[in-house]
């Protein structure tokens, strides 16, 4: 199948600051056929979708929602309304992972949000980061959450996925197909012997370089292959990059339509 190449806005949050909708054009210029936000910048989610609809983008999915509890379910699901969106993708911090208890605690919350959004006919789908793919007692800590949140839906990020090395990408996307809608793309290289990781500022240093598509480590098309077919749009997430950002953006973009391995507009 062929699917679309869509970013990640996130990837150009500094530049978004300055100059939003000059963000936007740079990005359907570069042949970009969706966007998925994580934030608007000043805008009404009713004038980004316009902004996008002028400017030829599909808004494939949105984060920056701040769902946190059932009490935000009414604000995100007008929110999405404006936006033409039926799913709210959402992402936890590190402590909600921590240990079973934790999971137990989040799976509880999330279990009601979900069924919250889906009286609103809405599809709650999570975003992973590294430390979901963590293993407590040999066992993924995501696959324990699976079990707990039956109901809800994958937003697999390929390269977190990999946990720093001690997993494989593909692997895991093949293992979540079954509950996944989306997929997060991003490249690069890490230091997956542990021993060699330090703190820099209080905070552990993986030896983590972030690179265009194609340019690091990562089996893209592998990646891609173990994609299900509920995966209708590749999103280009890079969080940072060794490179400056848009010309990452253009070089993934390259990467992908290449390979043939997504569509874009150019």
């Amino acid at each position: 199948m062929t699917r679309d190449i869509g970013v990640q806005l996130y990837s150009l949050r500094e530049d978004s600051e300055k100059d939003f909708p000059g963000v936007l054009k740079f990005v359907a210029e570069t042949g970009y056929k969706a966007v998925e936000p994580a934030g608007l910048y000043g805008l009404t989610p009713k004038e980004f979708k316009k902004v996008c609809d002028d400017l030829g983008l599909r808004i494939a999915s949105s984060h920056g929602l701040g769902l946190g509890t059932v009490a935000d379910v009414p604000r995100v699901v007008d929110m999405l309304g404006d936006l033409g969106l039926k799913v709210a993708v959402f992402s936890f911090r590190a402590p909600a992972f921590a240990d079973l208890d934790a999971i137990k605690r989040t799976a509880d919350l999330v279990n009601e949000i979900q069924a919250a959004l889906a009286r609103q006919g809405v599809t709650l789908v999570q975003h992973n980061h590294y430390f979901e793919f963590e293993r407590i007692d040999g066992e993924l800590k995501y696959d324990i959450y699976a079990r707990f949140c039956p109901n809800v839906r994958f937003q697999i990020d390929a390269f977190w996925a990999g946990n720093f090395g001690a997993e494989d990408p593909a692997a895991m996307v093949r293992r979540f197909a079954p509950r996944t809608v989306s997929l997060h793309l991003k490249d690069g290289f890490f230091e997956s012997d542990r021993s060699k990781w330090k703190t820099v500022n209080g905070k552990i240093d993986r030896g983590l370089k972030l690179h265009p598509l194609g340019e690091g480590g990562m089996d893209v098309p592998a990646v891609v292959a173990a994609a299900p077919e509920t995966v209708d749009t590749l999103i280009v997430e890079l969080d940072y990059c060794v490179i400056d950002m848009r010309e990452a953006l253009r070089r993934s973009y390259r990467y992908l339509t290449e390979n043939r391995l997504a569509a874009g507009n150019i």
